[in-house]
């Protein structure tokens, strides 16, 4: 490779840091012009070095690059419907791959090495700073989740060959989750009074009992939908995988836990109830010949 095509690669490459820094910077500005003082210091001295090192790249190119105002948008949006944590480590993912392609440089350009090394701290920096409500609930949040897909996905996967009408099993559907819902609630706000720790009962109880209302709204909306008994059923599975895809990679993100594993292991479980349930539902309709 030439030196003049190599230089091209180089001053592309800083071009896209460059990008990538100043985007990061106004992400990073924004999230603490909108967190409140609890996280306001770590997230300000991450923006500035997000800007610092923008300035640093911006010396061997002589231009100015204008941020991704997409992904600013979209970071912002996490933050807003699931968590500032969650956000953090996603661009802090991003920025591991940028970290390899750092390390190219570092025998070329003198401030390679030490833009490295910030960007290697800054996420251990967030972790140990940051404090949000919502992750010191991931626990409640868990409970709620996991009882709602493993026992309504049973629960209507029996009732569906039980009733074989899916407005029917629609509505025993969201009786049963909605009592449900208000029986995890008083169980979870129970254990954490008795537990006396530094968690507060009362938002222990309200996220195990949105994580699961949440659950029982996606998993018995298709019986409202469709007409056909079996479309319906897929349908809510399809749904029951869906939020298990989702949560998972949540916890994933946020706690630092393997994705796969996890997946499978709540994947497996409630599906293999559903399945089970489901049969039961096919023996009673049999032996008992109910009809509806």
């Amino acid at each position: 490779m030439t030196d003049r095509s190599w230089d091209e690669r180089l001053k592309n490459s800083l071009l896209a840091f460059q990008r990538n820094e100043i985007t990061e910077h106004l992400v990073y500005k924004r999230l603490y012009e909108i967190c409140g003082d609890r996280n306001r210091k770590v997230l300000e001295r991450i923006s500035q070095d997000e800007l610092r090192h923008y300035e640093i790249w911006k010396k061997y190119t002589k231009v100015d690059v204008r941020p991704s105002r997409l992904k600013i948008i979209f970071y912002i949006l996490v933050v807003r419907l699931l968590s500032l944590t969650f956000a953090i480590k996603m661009m802090e993912k991003g920025e591991g791959k940028a970290q390899e392609a750092y390390k190219q440089l570092e025998g070329r350009l003198d401030e390679a090495a030490s833009v490295i090394a910030e960007e290697e701290g800054h996420e251990n920096a967030l972790i140990a700073l940051i404090d949000e409500d919502k992750l010191n609930y991931v626990g409640s949040m868990v409970l709620g989740l996991n009882d709602a897909l493993v026992e309504l996905t049973g629960t209507l996967a029996g009732l569906s060959f039980a009733f074989q009408n899916t407005r029917l099993i629609g509505v025993a559907g969201l009786i049963t989750g909605v009592a449900a819902a208000l029986s995890m609630m008083s169980s979870e706000y129970l254990a954490k009074k008795s537990d006396g720790g530094d968690r507060s009962p009362v938002r222990a109880s309200m996220y195990t009992g949105i994580a699961y209302a949440v659950a029982v709204l996606l998993l018995i909306t298709p019986f409202f939908v469709f007409h056909v008994y079996y479309t319906a059923m897929l349908s809510s599975i399809a749904a029951a995988v869906v939020v298990i895809l989702f949560f998972t990679y949540f916890i994933s993100v946020t706690r630092d836990v393997a994705f796969w594993s996890r997946f499978l292991e709540m994947a497996a479980i409630s599906l293999g109830v559903a399945g089970l349930s489901f049969l039961i539902g096919y023996v009673l309709r049999v032996f008992l010949r109910v009809t509806v």
